[in-house]
């Protein structure tokens, strides 16, 4: 039988072998929650504004990260925007909900003053292009998730 744990010699420190689990629980808060259902209820990409800069947050926050002002202004953006930039992952992963190649980009939406990360699709990576405009499609069953938008595919 082997033991479990063992002291590192010469040191204070304990090293366990095995697996722990820990059950996590992921809240969204306020704002993200209002943003997730916006998605789910609507089909609407909602973001807030800074009183002080004026400018647009998606995904929505509520602090702004340049003056630190509160932000509970919000406000709709299109579904519509620009890629910004992208990247290409060739190799399967059990975690992703699509299959390989899973492609991700950054968008700006119209409306928005930031760059929002999610998946493309519908799309041939070697025809991605840094400014391409794009558009989100949205799963029909939606249960107030990220996931909610399916993918951006490119407009045509």
């Amino acid at each position: 039988m082997s033991t479990v744990t063992e002291k590192l010699e010469g040191m204070d420190v304990w090293l366990y072998h095995g697996q722990i689990y820990i059950p996590n629980t992921y809240s969204a808060g306020a704002v993200g929650s209002k943003f997730l259902i916006e998605l789910r209820d609507r089909k609407r990409i909602v973001g807030t504004r800074c009183p002080t800069c004026n400018r647009v947050y998606v995904p929505a926050r509520s602090i702004c990260k340049d003056c630190y002002s509160q932000l509970d202004e919000w406000v709709e953006v299109s579904n519509k925007g620009t890629l910004l930039t992208y990247t290409v992952c060739n190799q399967q992963n059990a975690i992703q909900p699509v299959e390989a190649p899973i492609v991700y980009g950054i968008i700006q939406l119209d409306g928005a003053d930031t760059g929002f990360v999610h998946l493309l699709g519908e799309v041939d990576p070697e025809q991605l292009k840094v400014g391409m405009r794009v558009q989100a499609v949205f799963k029909k069953e939606r249960e107030a998730s990220i996931l909610d938008i399916k993918y951006f595919k490119p407009l045509v």
